[in-house]
C-alpha cells in the first residue's frame, strides 16, 4: 500500500513539474497591465507575447496580449491596416517582456496589400519582414484575400488557420502581385482578428 502511495505522489510531482507557466494579460494601453502568472493547460507548450497595431483612417488602436499558446511563431507582419509582432518562448514565465512595437523603420522592401476590394496598394516592410504573403479564404459566397509583409518564420510555420485554403509567400520586392477581389471589409477584419488570435 505504501508503495502505491509513493508511486502516486512521485507521478504527481513529475506531472506538476512539467506544466509550463506563462504571464497572461491583455491591454489597450502602452503596456500589458495587470499581468498574472498562469499555469498552462495540457497541450500548451509555449508562452507568447503579441503587440498588434490597427490603423483605419484616423482611428488607431494598440493591443498587447500575453498568454499560453499551443503553437506560436515569433515574427512580425504588416497587412496594411494591421501590424503585428509576436515573441514565443518555451520556458516558465519567459514572456515577461512585451512584444516589440511592430511599427519600426522601413527595411526598403515593399509588398502589395488589400484595401477594401483593391489589392494594388503597397506597404513598406519593416524590421525582419523579408517576405510578401498572399492568403485566400472563402466564407460562403464571399472570397477574401489578405496580402502584406511577413517574416520568413511566419511563412515557414506549419500552423493552419481555419477557412484559409491557400497561403503563399515570396521573397522578391512586390512579388505578391496586384489583384482586385470581391470582399467585404467586415470579413477582412474578422479574418485578421482570427489570424492574430490563432498565431
Amino acid at each position: 500500500m505504501d508503495l502505491q502511495i509513493s508511486v502516486f505522489l512521485l507521478f504527481i510531482l513529475f506531472t506538476a513539474g512539467q506544466s509550463l507557466s506563462c504571464y497572461e494579460c491583455s491591454g489597450l494601453k502602452a503596456s500589458c497591465a495587470n499581468q498574472k502568472v498562469k499555469t498552462c493547460p495540457r497541450g500548451f507548450s509555449k508562452c507568447m507575447s503579441t503587440t498588434a497595431v490597427t490603423q483605419v483612417g484616423d482611428i488607431g488602436t494598440k493591443l498587447k496580449v500575453k498568454d499560453c499558446a499551443a503553437d506560436c511563431v515569433s515574427g512580425s507582419m504588416n497587412l496594411g491596416i494591421i501590424e503585428r509582432s509576436s515573441v514565443c518562448c518555451n520556458t516558465d514565465q519567459c514572456n515577461v517582456q512585451d512584444a516589440p512595437d511592430p511599427r519600426t523603420d522601413s527595411n526598403g522592401k515593399k509588398c502589395y496589400f488589400c484595401n477594401g476590394k483593391n489589392c494594388s496598394s503597397t506597404v513598406s516592410c519593416s524590421g525582419g519582414e523579408d517576405h510578401c504573403i498572399t492568403a485566400a479564404a472563402s466564407y460562403g459566397e464571399q472570397s477574401l484575400v489578405v496580402k502584406g509583409c511577413v517574416s520568413k518564420s511566419i511563412c515557414d510555420s506549419t500552423t493552419s488557420v481555419d477557412d484559409v485554403q491557400k497561403i503563399s509567400c515570396c521573397s522578391g520586392n512586390l512579388c505578391n502581385g496586384v489583384q482586385s477581389v470581391s470582399q467585404s471589409f467586415l470579413f477582412l477584419c474578422c479574418s485578421l482578428l482570427s489570424f492574430i488570435l490563432l498565431h
